[in-house]
Formats: C-alpha cells, structure tokens, sequence
C-alpha cells in the first residue's frame, strides 16, 4: 500500500527529560535499568525501540533495520530523570525499598538514582485511600498545586538542561470515577481548579500542568485523566500528543495474545476467570474496592472488544469474564496471575486452557515505559497531537477518538505501530497481502 507521508521530523538533539509522578517500583526499575543498560551492565529486554526491528518494503527487497535506526529516537545517553513522590526517598533509596533489582545491581547505578530527589507531590487521599506521605504539596487550591508543578517542570528543565520533556504516570492508581460537568470544556475544567472540585484527581492537575507547559502525557494506569474532553481540548490546543492508559504487563497481556489466536480458528468460549497476587505498593493500593474497580474496568474491557460477542453470539455471547486481586505481601513484586478458560470447538464438545503467569510486574513495565517516552517524544517531533492510537500496543484500556472502539488484538496493534513508522518516512504501508509473489 503506498500511503505515504514522509512526514518532517525534528531531530533528537540534546537531552530528554523524563517527569514521573511516582518513584514508586516501576519508575525507579525503569531508571536503574536505563543507567544498567548504559554502562552495559545489562540488556534492554522487552524494549521495541531498543532491540525491534521494522521490514521495509517487499520481502525480497531484504531491508529490515532496527527500528531506532529507522527513526530519529532519543539516544538513552540522553535522557535525564525527575519526579514527585508522596514519600521524600530518593530514587536508589525507593529502589531499594521496591527489592526488585538485585542490591549488587542498584549499588553500580547508586550516584545517578541518589541525585533523583522526588518533589513534593499534588496528593489527595480520596483518590487513593491506602497510602499517605509527608512530601506533598498542602497549601492552596488546586489550580494553586498545577501551578506550582508548571513552576516545577519549568525548574527542572533548567537545573537538568533538558531540551525536552516527557511525563508519563507511574503513581498509583486512582479510585473509580467517571467523567463530570468539570471534565466537559477546559474552561470548565479550570474554573473547577480554582475552586477545588472535588472531581478533579490528582492525576488529572499532572496532565493539566503538563500541556499547559507544552509536555507530551502519558498514563500508565487506568485512572481518567487525558481521557477527558477538556484535557483532550488542551491537547489538541497546544498541539501536544498524549496515550494512555494502563501498563500492558501481565495478565492482560496474555488476553491480548490467546484471545485474538482462539477467535481467529472461531473456538468458542463460555468463561474466563482470572485472579492475581502480588505484595507491592500497587497491589495494597488496589486492596481498596474504589481503586480496584479502576483497574477492573480496563482488565475487563479487553476480551468483550476482541471477541465482539454481538458479533459471533454463538461462540461469545453467555462469556462468564471474572478478575480478581488480591493483595499478598510475601509476593513483593513477583506477582503471579492464573487464568481458567473454558472453550468449546466442533459441536460444542468442552474443553479448558490454565495459564499460571509468574511474572515480574516492574520488570515487564520497565521497557514499556522506555518505549513510550521514547515515542512520544518522537510523535512531538514529527508535529502529531492529541490522542496516539498507534501506541495502543502498550495499553489495557487504548485510547481512540470518539465514537471509535479500541482494538485490543496485540497484532493489529504491532501492525499499526509499524504502519505509522513507515508512513512517518514515507515507507509503503505493508498489508501482508503477497499476491504480487505469484502473479
């Protein structure tokens, strides 16, 4: 296919500043990892910008570069990191406490994650109900705490020298709420910052703060934040390109990569039940019901969209799709998800697939948050804004304009990464067609 778009990018140059509200496990083993893998202390595993590659043209032409090859990313000698935490220990001190990386690691890597000092976070306990620190910010009113982390943005992209920035979440999430009177116009939306509306999260003051200082967004976790008319309106305003939300990592990411196999052979399926342990911060956050009905409505949104019951009702229509978590301390990080599923094939006869994923929550996360900053800061470059549906490869719960639904199947997704890649250099868009080999 020869849609193309040869689309003019800036180049990478200088420094690239990562803003993460949370320096909680998965931010602080994203930055260990980075210094680790620049002092070839380790490899970026799970990175696509790192290690992927992308085919160009026919398969015989024999062009398949690496993908930061292809496109003009932000070289990891570059980046510089800075955030906020509800709790004042600093990057390597935060680490630790996490214990997802070995001490012999973090001790190679100790000065640069000792200089990351969090800033004081905008922090509400309504929004989350099972922590609780003494680094925030807890003067004024809500516009007031936006204003001060533009003042903070603009701080740490002097003292860093950063040319760019990025913020993408990696805090806890959010309790359940759904979109309000506050959320519909960005005039709204500022007027109920200045006058503290209670529907107004945290997560959202972030988002607020960042495009209104021209910083791309980005959310890994399920809280409503960018997903809102208002900051949608910001974005477009601003010219500023956002994606979200919620970390791909483990369990889902195994739906995304069974369910679209089982629907294609047209096996049918009458339940799903998934349950998860694990024992970090995140899993005690979501111990709380508000908390847990956020992650639960991504966590359950993914098989109703790939399976399309009202499309094949024979096969999908009675589906029994259950998720819980559970908060289990001894598990730390490690956390473990099991899966029952019962399907049918030819004339209904039973059958049933178990899956025990242990997996290791932060170290999944890690390399997709290197990819995402790495990629929105490139969307920022080639002048892309508002919503970057081509990233939902690395989201439970995709973003996409209104009135569309998400696409969940992970190869689709893969496919309209690559796709945008291509169209961004004026590269054919590739269809797998192949009819051109036997004509």
């Amino acid at each position: 296919m020869s849609t193309k778009g040869n689309t003019r990018i800036a180049p990478a140059d200088g420094k690239l500043g990562i803003l993460i509200p949370g320096i909680g496990a998965v931010s602080t083993t994203f930055m260990a990892g980075v210094e680790a893998v620049k002092r070839g202390l380790g490899a970026p595993i799970g990175s696509l910008t790192q290690l992927g590659t992308i085919r160009l043209g026919k398969r015989t032409e024999g062009r398949t570069p690496k993908i930061n090859e292809f496109v003009p990313l932000a070289n990891l000698e570059n980046l510089v990191f800075g955030g906020w935490d509800i709790f004042d220990d600093n990057a390597y001190q935060s680490a630790a406490h996490a214990s997802v990386l070995e001490p012999t690691l973090l001790e190679k890597v100790r000065e640069p994650l000792e200089a990351i000092k969090p800033m004081k976070a905008v922090f509400d306990p309504d929004y989350v109900r099972r922590l609780n620190g003494p680094n925030v910010k807890d003067q004024g009113s809500k516009m007031d705490k936006a204003e001060m982390l533009v003042e903070d943005i603009r701080q740490f992209r002097q003292s860093s020298g950063a040319e760019r920035l990025v913020m993408i979440w990696c805090g806890s999430t959010e309790v359940f709420h759904k979109p309000a009177a506050v959320h519909q116009t960005l005039k709204d939306f500022e007027c109920g910052l200045q006058k503290n509306d209670p529907d107004i999260a945290p997560s959202q003051i972030y988002a607020y703060a960042a495009l209104k200082s021209g910083v791309p967004y980005a959310n890994g976790a399920p809280n409503l934040t960018t997903d809102t008319p208002a900051l949608l309106e910001l974005a477009r305003d601003r010219q500023i390109p956002v994606c979200g939300k919620d970390f791909k990592t483990g369990q889902t990411f195994m739906k995304t990569l069974i369910a679209p196999g089982l629907k294609a052979r047209m096996l049918g399926m009458s339940g799903w039940f998934s349950t998860n342990i694990l024992g970090n911060r995140d899993g005690e956050v979501l111990e709380d019901p508000g908390s847990f009905k956020s992650k639960e409505e991504t966590k359950l949104s993914v098989l109703d969209q790939i399976l399309q019951p009202q499309l094949y009702p024979l096969l999908y229509k009675n589906l029994y799709h259950a998720v819980r978590i559970n908060y289990y301390p001894p598990r730390g990080d490690a956390k473990e998800g099991w899966d029952n599923i019962d399907i049918f094939g030819w004339l209904g006869y039973p059958m049933q697939i178990k899956i025990d994923f242990l997996c290791r929550d932060s170290i999944l996360a890690a390399p997709l948050v290197l990819d995402l900053v790495l990629f929105l800061d490139l969307a920022q470059r080639a002048g892309m804004k508002g919503i970057q549906e081509w990233l939902s490869f690395y989201f439970k719960a995709p973003m996409t304009a209104p009135g569309l639904y998400p696409e969940h199947d992970i190869f689709i997704q893969l496919m309209k990464l690559k796709n945008t890649l291509r169209w961004m250099r004026g590269e054919d868009l590739i269809t797998h067609l192949g009819l051109e080999y036997y004509d």
